[in-house]
């Protein structure tokens, strides 16, 4: 019972946090309430949550890196892969190494084995936590691909890193080349299971769905354990389950392609899934401020150890770790758009150098989020000889404390550095929607000229299914003739498309609100009105996204 009740206190801490957000004047991102309610649940009950370690990383890290890959727009990693692969791996081998040295050096009690895993830990980015700061303000589609990229690829590297220095911490020696050749083997191996997993799993149930028919809830369950099996697979045989988290994620995102899901299994597992990503995020940040002051006790303890007495030393190291990581950053992004350029110039190309602006929003927007705490939260309690791991309160601290000043840092700075700034065009990619969209009237006209064919054939009542016919493919005719307009034809056309959708829009909402007044008048059954309220939702839905 008190595990049940630690879990529904979590959760609804959760939905407050996000009314909260909603509600406060200040553009302020969401994680910062959820640490400052877990703070607050910390100051009014002790609710004794002891986390371990292992638990924790498999419970919240393999879906949210699932979820990351599987979401992430390919079009855009792929056209900035080179900028991504630079950020996502040679910057965190950077941030490792500078970081790392610099926190054994401000604290000597921290062994350098472990100022290397704060520092693998801290050099994640979370491009959530970045939207929702500049939410008022919004950031450059571009940009954000760039920052969504080397998220999903620097959370793995990161924390592959983390690993080898937590060996080194345990085991007290260290081989290049021995790593080096582990890496391979961790690296190759977590993507191959992680592909092999889901592409298994769900040729599996493509083929039961075809054979037996689909049930929308065992699909969505299917979805939500893919990753803990690749995860866990990987895990048990020495790989990267980390890795392959990411890869199942991917290779859900392309195998998913097929289309051959039921239309309602997709909705709803859509739905599903946000709701986990936004518990998953929710609970780990308000598992850490629930933490904070048990935390922050054991980081002063070490720091008197190291001779400073006064806990603000705490803060002067927060702040020397975020100032390290924007400047390593910084040097970073402006030295790979330098090599960028020079590159570009050797081939004979023009590019417009970006302004300033734009390259400190970028070094600004390496915000640390979720996968972070999460991995600081893995840290081994006790060494292999029984003893307490060295530091383990202060590198978590001092992780916490990152992400809090990163948080804030960016939700000042952000705002200020987009505001008004001249970005090159985005390219559009409205004319390939429109031929989607041609292409695939086209397609239902067929089937329907085929279908009303089939079923009217022979009938005396043909007529009937020509009518049906007709008038459904009327539409899609509308639909082609109003995407192949061009010029002054083609803006008209989406002008009263737009009219179009805002009259359906009041339409439907018209729809439900009467459902709703017949069904309180006692007038119609729930479940009759469950369903026609659904169907107006799929359609305002659609109109919506349109």
């Amino acid at each position: 019972m008190e595990t049940i009740s630690v879990a529904l206190i979590l959760l609804l801490a959760v939905v407050i946090s996000g009314a909260l957000a909603r509600m406060s004047p200040i553009a302020l991102p969401l994680p910062l309430f959820q640490i400052a309610l877990g703070v607050v649940i910390a100051s009014v009950a002790n609710l004794g949550v002891e986390l371990e370690p292992e638990i924790f990383f498999l419970l919240f890290l393999p879906p949210l890196l699932f979820l990351d890959g599987w979401r992430i727009p390919k079009e855009g990693v792929f056209r900035d892969k080179g900028t991504i692969l630079e950020l996502a791996f040679g910057l965190v081998v950077f941030t490792v190494v500078g970081v790392g040295f610099l926190v054994n050096w401000m604290i000597p009690a921290m062994p350098l084995a472990v100022a290397f895993a704060l520092a693998a830990i801290v050099s994640p980015t979370d491009p959530i936590a970045v939207s929702a700061i500049a939410a008022r303000v919004p950031i450059p589609k571009r940009l954000m691909h760039i920052l969504e990229g080397e998220s999903l690829l620097n959370d793995a590297s990161g924390l592959v890193c983390m690993r080898f220095a937590v060996a080194a911490t345990l085991t007290g020696t260290f081989s290049l080349a021995e790593a080096a050749g582990t890496f391979l083997w961790v690296a190759i191996g977590g993507i191959a299971i992680g592909t092999g997993v889901t592409w298994s799993a769900t040729k599996a149930k493509n083929w039961i769905s075809r054979k037996f028919g689909e049930e929308t809830g065992s699909q969505i369950l299917i979805s939500l354990l893919i990753p803990f099996a690749a995860y866990l697979l990987a895990e048990r045989l020495h790989c990267s389950g980390i890795l392959a988290a990411v890869a199942a994620g991917i290779t859900m995102s392309y195998v998913e392609q097929t289309g051959q899901a039921l239309a309602v299994t997709r909705v709803r597992r859509s739905a599903v899934w946000d709701t986990v990503q936004f518990t998953a995020n929710g609970i780990i940040f308000v598992l850490l401020g629930e933490q904070l002051p048990q935390i922050l006790a054991g980081a002063a303890q070490v720091v008197h150890e190291t001779g400073h007495h006064e806990p603000a030393w705490l803060l002067v190291y927060v702040v020397s770790i975020n100032l390290a990581l924007a400047a390593l950053r910084l040097l970073w992004v402006w030295t790979s758009l330098r090599f960028t350029l020079f590159r570009a110039a050797r081939r004979g190309e023009a590019l417009v150098t970006p302004s300033w602006r734009l390259i400190a929003a970028m070094s600004l927007a390496g915000v640390r989020g979720t996968i972070t705490l999460a991995g600081v939260l893995t840290l081994p309690l006790v060494m292999a000889d029984g003893t307490a791991f060295p530091a383990r309160d202060l590198a978590i601290f001092l992780a916490a404390g990152v992400i809090i000043l990163s948080l804030v840092a960016a939700s000042i700075g952000l705002p200020h550095l987009l505001k008004g700034l001249e970005l090159p065009p985005e390219p559009s990619h409205q004319e390939d929607e429109d031929r989607a969209r041609i292409a695939a009237s086209e397609a239902a006209i067929r089937a329907v000229e085929r279908v009303q064919h089939d079923m009217g054939e022979g009938r005396s009542d043909a007529d009937l299914y020509v009518d049906a016919g007709a008038r459904i493919m009327e539409l899609y005719r509308q639909r082609i003739d109003g995407r192949s307009k061009t010029g002054e034809e083609r803006e008209l056309a989406r002008k009263i498309d737009e009219i179009e959708r805002r009259l359906r829009l009041a339409g439907l909402r018209a729809e439900r609100d009467e459902i709703y007044r017949i069904v309180r008048s006692r007038r119609l059954t729930d479940e009759a009105a469950r369903k026609l309220v659904r169907e107006v939702d799929l359609l305002e839905a659609r109109f919506r996204v349109t």
